[in-house]
Order: structure tokens, then C-alpha cells, then sequence
């Protein structure tokens, strides 16, 4: 029977995959209990082992925190008996494949998911492209940034004015990794119900498109170009961060009604009664004259204090907290998101999934390059001895 914790116990995902977006997805397999066997390249492997420093080790972080929980094998693609142990470990024992390589090189060496599944119609394939299977920048190769700066995420990202900056996080790797799980458990889902395995696909430029639902929709509505408003939203004001006496608090008056409640804390009983700031859509056609009014106010109280203040009126508000200041910060130890896997004493960011309470976490490190090659040998064995 199958552990709450681990729904995926005995589903097999082979992952062909690096950097990011794929072994995201892996990621995410592995803490559900899934058995994932990641591919890498002989000598460096994943290039993400290389992104450092900071190293953990001889590898680097990002590296651990994208692959903890997997089984590491190398497969060098030129050579005709690798590949037929791949693929041997495909057909006798994966249920599903995730892949992010670059356009057409699985054509090159005879592993394409039209090919595969044709031997094995339950088999699940999971492609992550950069740019869409179709279309005219179809087989051009991409990264997060490139992604970010084509789907229009970084033209409403940052400051009017100023440079472009993209989003601190790979946003759209992992989210296009989110989206590979997605469909592979919608298609397992719907194998388990009598059908056959599926073609999942997925793309950082369809992930990027994701995540502009509300900025596209707002263009298609007015035609306007919306410009970016640092650590605001075009759609709601006040709805930013506002600098403090000695730092920042994120202010979140998402309503006429919080509205109302943040001027009364903050003695601004004038703008709350004021006809020009009366409403939401009001506030974004008076924005200008509104925030530096409010900016003053804040101005007068320390963070922790403005933060109790808006608290005990009911208005939602965060202080801007630095990397190690959450890694430490109580909520984050209370929901115990971060955790070691093993005897490794580097403490690893969860998955944000509980079940009846209990979060689903893989607990053996990232594979050493070509730690568990010894799979490979065995399902050509099998296969061999299948034959006979």
C-alpha cells in the first residue's frame, strides 16, 4: 500500500535532464515518492553542478537543491551500447520520461517519444521545450531569461525608466517544471483510468505566456501597454512596498475596505473621505497624487513598529526579509519547509505540499555523477535474458 506521504511510491520517471527546468520537475517526483533515475552526460554532467560558487562540497548548491532524492546514472549519446541501455531501462521500467534537451537532438540518436512509445504505448513523455513545438521560433534553444524577456515578464518587472531586470528566481524554469508535473499526473491519472500513456508538452515561452494571464488580459481590455511599478501592480493601489524609518514593509490594501482601514491607522482620515481615492479604480488613475502622501506617513514609524500598527487594524503587511533572514525566520522552521537529506548537513528547501499534515520529502542527497550505473547494466541484462 502506498504511504500518505508517499503517493508516487512505484511510479519510474527517468529524467533527461539538467540545469533547471527538468530536474525541477524531478525534484518534485522524487519528495511525492516517485522513483527518478536522472541521465547525465559522462565527465561534468548536469551543467548546474558547475554553478557556483557557493559549492556544497565538490558540487554546487544549486545543484543539491534541484536533485536531492534521484538515482544518478551517465549515458554518453555517441555510443550505440549506451543508448540501447537506456533505452532498454526506459521500456522495462519507466513509466514516464521528462526531458529538456535542445531541439532535435533526441531525433539524432533515435529517442524520440514517437519512438519510444510506439514499443511502449503506456509510456508517459514529458517534453520541456524553450519555444513551443510549433511556431517560428520553434527550434531555437532558450533559458529562463530569454523566456523572461520574450513573454514580456521582465517589461513589467523593475521600474519605469530604468534597466530591465528579470525576476531574482529561474521563475519560468521551474514553473515550466511544475507544468511537466502536471500533465505526467494527469496522463498517469488517465492511464490508471483504462488509456494509454501520453505526450506531455510544455514550454518556458507557453510557462512565461502562464504567467502574464492578467497583464495580457488587462492589454486585450484597454490596449494599453502597462509599465512596470517596482513592488507595485498596475491593477490595485496601495499595493507596494513603502520605505520605513529603518527599512521596508510590503503594504497589501487590496480593498476599498483596507483602504480605509490603512488610513485610519495611519491618521489619514482626509484621503480615505477623499471622492478621488474612494475607490480601487479610482486610486490607479490618482496613483501619483495617493502614494507619496502615504510614503510620508510611513516614513515616521520603524518597520516593527508600522508592522504592529497595520497589524492590530487589520491591514495586511510584511516586512522585505533578506535570504538569511528567512532561512532563520520562525514560520519558516514552524512549517518545516527546510530540511537535510541524511547525514548531508545542507538544509534543503521542501516542497510546499502537505498531506493530512505531513510533507512528502525525499531524504537521500543529489547522486554523485554516475553513482547508480549499475542500473543500467541490469536492465540490459534483462532485457537480454527477455529475448531468450
Amino acid at each position: 500500500m502506498t504511504d500518505i506521504d508517499r503517493p508516487l511510491d512505484g511510479v519510474t520517471v527517468v529524467e533527461l535532464g539538467h540545469s533547471v527546468a527538468a530536474p525541477y520537475a524531478g525534484l518534485i517526483l522524487a519528495d511525492l515518492g516517485a522513483r527518478v533515475i536522472k541521465v547525465e552526460s559522462p565527465g561534468n554532467g548536469d551543467y548546474a553542478r558547475g554553478w557556483g560558487p557557493p559549492f556544497w562540497h565538490d558540487t554546487a548548491s544549486v545543484f543539491h537543491a534541484l536533485n536531492r532524492g534521484k538515482e544518478g546514472i551517465t549515458v554518453d549519446f555517441n555510443d550505440a551500447e549506451d543508448r540501447a541501455k537506456l533505452k532498454a531501462l526506459i521500456l522495462d521500467r519507466a513509466d514516464g520520461v521528462i526531458q529538456n534537451l535542445r531541439p532535435g537532438i533526441l531525433s539524432k540518436f533515435g529517442l524520440t517519444a514517437e519512438q519510444m512509445r510506439a514499443e511502449k504505448p503506456a509510456l508517459i513523455w514529458c517534453d520541456i521545450g524553450a519555444f513551443g513545438t510549433k511556431g517560428p521560433l520553434a527550434a531555437k534553444p532558450g533559458y529562463d531569461p530569454l523566456a523572461q524577456a520574450s513573454t514580456g515578464i521582465m517589461s513589467v518587472t523593475g521600474e519605469s525608466g530604468r534597466p530591465p531586470v528579470r525576476v531574482g528566481v529561474s521563475l519560468i524554469d521551474m514553473g515550466s517544471g511544475m507544468w511537466a508535473v502536471i500533465g505526467l499526473l494527469s496522463a498517469l491519472l488517465a492511464r490508471v483510468n483504462g488509456g494509454e500513456g501520453r505526450m506531455v508538452s510544455t514550454s518556458l515561452y507557453e510557462t512565461g505566456l502562464a504567467w502574464m494571464t492578467v497583464p495580457l488580459a488587462g492589454y486585450a481590455a484597454s490596449g494599453d501597454v502597462r509599465t512596470p511599478y517596482g513592488s507595485g501592480t498596475a491593477e490595485i493601489v496601495p499595493y507596494q512596498a513603502f520605505a520605513t524609518s529603518d527599512g521596508w514593509l510590503m503594504v497589501a490594501a487590496g480593498n476599498d475596505n483596507l483602504f480605509r482601514k490603512l488610513c485610519g491607522a495611519l491618521s489619514l482620515d482626509s484621503l480615505a473621505a477623499d471622492p478621488a481615492f474612494a475607490t480601487n479604480a479610482a486610486r490607479v488613475v490618482n496613483r501619483e497624487r495617493l502614494v507619496p502622501q502615504i510614503e510620508a506617513a510611513v516614513r515616521r514609524y520603524s518597520t516593527d513598529a508600522l508592522g504592529r500598527l497595520l497589524d492590530d487594524a487589520g491591514v495586511p503587511n510584511a516586512p522585505l526579509l533578506g535570504v538569511d533572514q528567512v532561512a532563520t525566520h520562525p514560520q519558516t522552521s514552524a512549517l518545516e519547509m527546510l530540511g537535510r537529506c541524511g547525514d548531508d548537513d545542507i538544509e534543503l528547501v521542501g516542497i510546499p505540499l502537505s498531506f493530512d499534515g505531513k510533507r512528502p520529502r525525499a531524504r537521500t542527497p543529489a547522486p554523485a555523477l554516475g553513482q547508480h550505473n549499475a542500473i543500467l547494466q541490469t536492465s540490459a541484462t534483462e532485457e537480454a535474458a527477455d529475448a531468450k
